[in-house]
């Protein structure tokens, strides 16, 4: 990110309908009033700043794979000085959304690409508009056939979601998740291995990153019968009760192997290098962030932690 300079260049023009250049002449024309219909992304920028020049494509991009959901506006600040003195724009690049005449979000700096697209989705859905043409649709059904155990029908869902979009992170996240209800552990990985290291952050990926992990470990885990007694036997066998949570949530019994951490947390939480809380953040990450067993397994770790 730059601070603000002279430069003097001229706009450049993109000859496509979704993303033009503006004047102080044209903005109340191509923003404020445009964005009563459409939301409109304003990108302040300048020829000299070397982080807009990675930006703005990425934006234009993201723009253009919204289908028309969404619009971009370029705005020279060098050669319209006013608006960026209006907008109190101190360094560049700036992104401002606008819908309806009002700026609803924006950022500041070179961002990657993940979050680039999760600012465009966000900006279209809070228009009540759909960035992607109908993929979220694609991808909910999907995941309504993943959770009603169409495992195989999902993946092909999710693959084809990606054929049309293959930066879109839900259904990476959901096509190795699909491979992994299935149980084809290494074409999951394979799959997650060969994710754009650019979208590896994304939210939906990691939490997939996480299932598989924890899918690996129940396979090494043992029976939960067997290890149910072992722990049973002896409450104090703290590798035993470990093993037992890990069988647990490998056979769907994730709340119980959520106690049986946070049991093993509050007899040492410091054994094997912090291992129950580790496993508990592994299990935290893979769940939905409303889960009611993430919040409230989230919500013990804490009473524990801060007592």
């Amino acid at each position: 990110m730059f601070e603000l300079g002279q430069g003097g260049a001229a706009t450049s023009q993109t000859g496509d309908d979704l993303i033009k250049d503006t004047t102080e002449a044209t903005f109340m024309a191509d923003v404020v009033e445009a964005s009563q219909t459409v939301p409109v992304i304003v990108d302040f920028w300048a020829t000299w700043c070397g982080p807009c020049k990675t930006l703005g494509p990425m934006l234009e991009d993201a723009v253009r794979a919204a289908k028309g959901a969404v619009k971009m506006v370029k705005v020279d600040v060098d050669q319209n000085q006013q608006i960026a003195a209006q907008l109190r724009i101190q360094s560049i690049p700036t992104v401002y959304a606008f819908w309806q005449g009002q700026p609803i979000d924006g950022f500041q700096g070179a961002v990657p690409g993940s979050e680039i697209k999760a600012f465009v989705e966000r900006i279209v859905e809070a228009s009540g508009g759909q960035a992607d043409g109908g993929l979220a649709e694609a991808v909910a059904m999907a995941e309504e056939m993943l959770e009603q155990g169409a495992a195989a029908d999902a993946a092909q869902t999710f693959a084809a979601i990606l054929a049309e979009d293959p930066a879109n992170t839900a259904a990476h996240g959901g096509l190795v998740r699909a491979h992994i209800a299935t149980g084809d552990l290494d074409h999951a990985e394979a799959i997650l291995n060969g994710i754009d290291a650019q979208l590896s952050h994304a939210a939906e990926i990691e939490a997939a990153a996480a299932q598989l992990q924890l899918a690996r470990q129940a396979q090494e885990a043992g029976p939960v019968d067997e290890l149910r007694a072992q722990v049973e036997a002896n409450p104090d066998d703290l590798q035993a009760r470990l093993d037992f949570a890990k069988a647990l949530h490998g056979a769907g019994q994730t709340e119980e192997a959520v106690d049986q951490l946070l049991e093993l947390f509050r007899r040492d939480r410091e054994w094997n290098d912090g291992a129950a809380r580790a496993q508990l953040m592994t299990i935290f990450d893979a769940l939905p962030p409303t889960d009611p067993v993430m919040l409230k397994g989230r919500r013990r770790l804490s009473s524990m932690i801060f007592a």
